[in-house]
């Protein structure tokens, strides 16, 4: 948007990538100290401060893409008398919770749709989902291109422009033997991503002495927190590898022999189609997202959601059948180059942005 002549802002919560971002996208960064967990005082400063930020900077569009800064950016957008208000959806985490909870999270997905004049699902299972649930007017749903927020850099995730040097710290942080299979997962170290699962079905396979478990991600100990066991399981079992996060995914992609996926919900996993870039063999969890991308034996290996067993057999079936998962992996590289690439979601939703504000220049 920049490079098209836009003033562009960015808003999040402050941490020690911000500066980083700022530089590499070339525009400026405002702090709202936003929080993961339900915290209503300090929800309601946050409304506040995005209330006169938004009074202050009068934007044409404000476009959220998060639970949190969803709610309270498209409250304080519409208080603010801002006319384009769109929110992408890109999860639910109500689908994973469950009571008073549940009805409380449901109840605030209901207020940010409200609020807005535009709600993206990035996947057309998560529209299913909102539309089911008639959490949302239907007029005001759209999904741009095949869905996923904002595609995948072919450029970046390409077999071809891997640096040497890169290749080289990923394998020296993994160690693997000879011959070892390897099976990553990339992702936050918490319940909902399905990691306890994956230890017990990784353990408890038949690979478990001829292949590597690496899991690239930070244990994140105040929202959804793995067990005590399990983290103790992860940093002490020899043949599981954690590492805290890195730039590089492509380059442990390109050393891994499959991608799994275990996510207890998802809206459109971006690290799926990462690894379809890199034509990487994938076995994933059968829920809303996963499925709007991997179709079961076409382009990967699917198994019934926090199912240890069938997880474990699915990793025991693309050890022994590496033929089948190249084929899957092919299948994949090409349904994501053709429907998936960045540069083209970017120009439908630039092409969007200026037909919404045509809408609503002329309605003034």
């Amino acid at each position: 948007m920049k490079d098209k002549g836009w003033d562009v802002l960015m808003v999040s919560a402050d941490d020690n990538t911000v500066h980083q971002i700022e530089r590499a996208e070339g525009v400026n960064h405002a702090v709202i100290p936003f929080t993961r967990k339900i915290t209503p005082i300090q929800d309601l400063k946050c409304l506040w401060q995005l209330y006169n930020l938004f009074k202050k900077e009068q934007p044409d569009i404000v476009h959220t893409h998060n639970p949190k800064a969803g709610l309270l950016g498209m409250v304080a957008a519409k208080l603010a008398g801002v006319k384009v208000r769109i929110h992408t959806i890109s999860g639910l985490p109500y689908m994973s919770a469950t009571g008073n909870k549940r009805s409380l999270l449901e109840y605030l997905e209901k207020t940010t749709y409200n609020n807005a004049t535009e709600v993206w699902p990035n996947s057309e299972g998560l529209k299913r989902v909102v539309v089911n649930n008639n959490l949302c007017l239907t007029e005001k749903l759209s999904i741009i291109g095949s869905g996923s927020s904002n595609g995948v850099d072919l450029v970046k995730f390409n077999r071809g422009v891997l640096k040497e040097n890169h290749l080289i710290a990923a394998t020296m942080r993994i160690l693997p033997g000879e011959n070892d299979y390897i099976l990553l997962s990339v992702g936050r170290l918490v319940l909902d991503k399905g990691i306890e699962e994956l230890v017990k079905a990784f353990l408890g396979s038949k690979i478990v002495s001829k292949a590597k478990l690496v899991l690239l991600g930070s244990f994140e100990q105040d929202l959804n927190p793995l067990s005590p066991e399990t983290i103790k399981t992860i940093t002490d079992h020899p043949r599981i590898v954690q590492i805290d996060w890195s730039d590089h995914v492509a380059h442990y992609m390109a050393l891994a022999d499959v991608l799994i996926h275990p996510s207890h919900r998802e809206g459109f996993p971006n690290v799926l189609l990462e690894a379809g870039a890199m034509e990487l063999p994938v076995i994933c969890s059968d829920i809303v997202g996963n499925t709007d991308l991997i179709t079961q034996q076409k382009t990967g290996l699917i198994f019934p959601v926090k199912n240890v067993e069938v997880m474990k057999e699915a990793m025991e079936f693309a050890f022994v059948k590496r033929e089948k998962m190249a084929e899957l992996a092919a299948n994949l590289h090409n349904l994501v180059v053709n429907n998936y690439q960045r540069k083209a979601i970017q120009e439908k939703i630039y092409s969007k942005y200026q037909s919404l504000l045509e809408t609503a220049n002329t309605q003034e």
